[in-house]
């Protein structure tokens, strides 16, 4: 039955009922407390993720360019990953060769590791509010493979609006150096902003975004592989007390080997998908995904999805063993300075 409306004033509630009805200032106590709580561990996966993304960068681009240039080089110009290194070094100086491209990553990772480590945090709190997430007895939540999977796979989504453009601009910059400039010749780019501003005047904004798409369909699997590979191998490397729980120590062994192993199992399973990202993002005009699938194919079958393979993955164990370093750490100091 509608509820009736009131027709005189004196059907109207009081003040007094009005003021009985809404919540007292001690019943929203706990929910502030809650919401101040939340923000405050958002903010810290936010900062704790930058320092890990800085750390990834400076240990990691080096394999980064090799792997870049070996997927995007024409066939027979590399003979080996040691080929693309010495080729670079030679041409381009130890640091610049080896660290060619590296402004981009360096300005955007921050930001998006920032925003997946936040994402994962945001992830694991939807799973929570979906799901059933057990506790050992002193606390510690015990997430199953699956939840951590899609938290992680969650933490791609609001992150390829970072990387997708970083991606397209440190692309362009590393295989910018594979080409022999003519005596007086300048290179395309002089910088990550020159090439942001030359693609937005070839092609707008789609062009700025190009592989988007791919980058998702790498970052979503790969991030829930990444993830859940790292909790699994930390947790079973962390000191346990006697009743088999989780003493909250931090291990930095147990955090260096779970941050290698999930990096390698973060690419496994998309490496192919991110030859075809490269190969989109760096060639000229408006190629599509299928017309750039077939043209891999026809470059060496099966095989040419998988250039640079070695590289990526002798990348994946030093630099994201440094990002969970990284990131654990900086939860410790903030704990340290803020309290838990």
């Amino acid at each position: 039955m509608a509820p009736s409306i009131p027709t005189s004033k004196d059907d109207l509630p009081s003040p007094q009922d009005l003021k009985n009805k809404l919540p007292s200032p001690s019943d929203l106590k706990p929910d502030i407390q809650q919401a101040k709580a939340t923000v405050a561990s958002q903010l810290r996966d936010l900062v704790a993720g930058g320092v890990g993304g800085i750390c990834a960068v400076v240990v990691g681009h080096p394999f980064d360019l090799v792997k870049v240039r070996m997927q995007t080089a024409e066939r027979g110009v590399y003979s080996s990953a040691l080929d693309v290194a010495r080729k670079a070094i030679a041409r381009e100086g130890l640091g610049r060769g080896l660290y060619a491209g590296v402004s981009a990553p360096l300005v955007g990772v921050t930001p998006m590791f920032m925003v997946s480590f936040w994402g994962y945090g945001v992830g694991k709190s939807l799973v929570e509010s979906f799901s059933t997430v057990p506790c050992t007895s002193n606390g510690v939540p015990q997430y199953s493979l699956g939840q951590l999977a899609t938290a992680g796979f969650f933490s791609a989504i609001p992150m390829t609006l970072i990387t997708a453009p970083f991606e397209r601009v440190k692309v362009l910059l590393q295989i910018q150096g594979q080409k022999q400039l003519k005596p007086g010749e300048k290179p395309k780019y002089s910088g990550g902003l020159d090439v942001v501003r030359q693609l937005y005047k070839e092609g707008g904004v789609r062009s700025v975004f190009r592989g988007s798409a791919m980058t998702l369909a790498r970052d979503g699997p790969g991030s829930a592989a990444y993830f859940a590979s790292y909790e699994y191998v930390k947790r079973s490397l962390t000191p346990k007390d006697a009743n088999g729980n989780a003493t909250g120590q931090l291990s930095l062994p147990a955090v260096i080997v779970a941050g290698g192993a999930a990096g390698v199992a973060m690419w496994i399973p998309v490496f192919p998908i991110d030859t075809v990202k490269s190969r989109l993002q760096s060639a000229e005009g408006r190629p599509t995904i299928s017309g750039t699938i077939k043209g891999v194919y026809r470059s060496g079958g099966f095989k040419a999805f998988f250039p640079g393979f070695g590289p990526a993955l002798a990348r994946a164990v030093p630099a994201n063993a440094a990002t969970f370093l990284g990131v654990e750490l900086a939860h410790k100091g903030m704990n340290s300075l803020l309290g838990s």
